[in-house]
């Protein structure tokens, strides 16, 4: 409280905490009743740290208004929220605790689409989408460096352009799949090198954003979700050494194990898959470990 609040109004406000955390005294779920209770206490503290005036009570009612009308099934603009304000990053720290040497997991992001198309092992997911090939290859273990073999691996990510496919109006399906680890846990797969790119910025997150000066620009990244039997489920990407943007990644997603080499290869240098190469080409080595279910 400051100086300016005299004991009866902090009295009163006070009290009015207390008599919205009792409200929910009677809630049947003690979770449910923890969750509600501790938001209202934070709620309230954020309003009465800040001297919140109805006015700005006001233009954040219109901010999420406005989130919740952009936001269809290919867009969702309450992700980018949580994404920009580090929120979804500390969600996943705290539900993806620290085990041994397992890979470390980061945001999700709002473009993941099920049913995405599988593809064989050396296959390619970029299905036409823009940008230069890139190779990826490596192996998904447990923490014990056991292979997974049938290890599901979901992988996603944006066209040169800086699109997501479900971001083009033209219904394309590119730049994302599925595949299955072999007998030895080992994958490859082409797709094309990340390249960085804005987060949708057309609408209320990213007018929030230029008001106080951040960019919306994202690091370049590959999406990964890795699953199986047995092993807790990792959602994580890989970033680009040498990206200018690894320590300005506007949903701080980035994290030093996940950054990796993508290695430039000139023009006519074989692949490793004997497939015909025009021009320049990138690979990269990424190996996966799952920490055990529950962990």
């Amino acid at each position: 409280m400051t100086d300016t609040v005299s004991a009866e109004q902090e009295r009163r406000e006070a009290d009015l905490v207390e008599r919205v955390a009792r409200s929910f005294d009677d809630c049947a779920d003690p979770r449910l009743q923890q969750l509600m209770t501790s938001l209202v206490r934070h709620l309230h503290a954020f309003v009465r740290e800040v001297r919140l005036t109805e006015g700005e009570w006001a233009k954040g009612i219109e901010f999420l208004t406005a989130a919740g009308h952009i936001t269809d099934d290919k867009r969702q603009e309450f992700i980018l929220l949580s994404d920009v304000l580090g929120v979804s990053m500390q969600t996943i720290a705290i539900n993806n605790e620290a085990y041994g040497n397992a890979t470390e997991a980061t945001v999700f992001g709002p473009f993941f689409v099920d049913n995405s198309p599988e593809i064989p092992l050396g296959g390619d997911i970029s299905a036409g989408a823009s940008g230069e090939p890139c190779w990826v290859e490596g192996t998904v273990s447990d923490s014990e460096g056991h292979p997974l073999p049938g290890a599901r691996i979901e992988v996603w990510e944006a066209d040169s352009d800086g699109l997501y496919d479900v971001q083009h109006d033209d219904g394309r399906t590119a730049a994302r799949g599925h595949l299955f680890t072999d007998a030895e846990g080992r994958y490859s797969f082409w797709g094309v090198t990340p390249t960085p790119y804005p987060i949708p910025h057309d609408g209320p997150v990213g007018k929030m954003l230029a008001a106080v000066g951040r960019s919306p620009m994202r690091a370049s990244h590959l999406h990964f979700m890795v699953s199986a039997a047995g092993q807790r489920t990792l959602v994580t990407h890989i970033f680009v050494r040498g990206d200018q943007l690894l320590d300005a990644d506007t949903v701080f997603g980035v994290k030093p194990s996940l950054v990796k080499g993508f290695e430039r290869q000139s023009p006519g240098t074989p692949t490793p898959d004997g497939r015909a190469a025009d021009g320049a080409w990138s690979r990269v080595e990424f190996d996966i470990v799952l920490a055990p279910a529950g962990t």
